[in-house]
């Protein structure tokens, strides 16, 4: 009987203990919190793309950093856009052509 009420002493300083040490914990963190950054976001951006004359954006997709854009020409082809989301720089151009029979 007399370890059992040991062991509950033990166990409840230890419990205590862990309590203590994560209350200090939060409050060490709060009082120790990084300030929020002052830095200016970055200005945007314009970025124009020409089309043909009859040509319709039918689909945009956000991949990695990059702005994929479908294109509907109007020769029955589609063109595929790939711009770089933080400078809007061409990366790619892919034609998908319509092949004569």
């Amino acid at each position: 009987m007399r370890a059992l009420k040991l062991l509950v002493i033990v166990l409840g300083v230890l419990l205590l203990a862990g309590i203590g040490a994560l209350a200090t914990a939060v409050i060490w963190r709060i009082n120790h919190a990084a300030a929020p950054s002052a830095a200016r976001p970055a200005a945007p951006f314009v970025r124009r793309i020409a089309l043909p004359p009859g040509a319709k954006v039918i689909g945009t997709d956000v991949e990695g950093g990059h702005l994929v854009v479908r294109v509907d020409m109007p020769n029955g082809g589609v063109r595929v856009l790939v711009l770089d989301l933080a400078t809007g720089a061409p990366i790619a151009t892919i034609e998908v052509a319509p092949t004569s029979p």
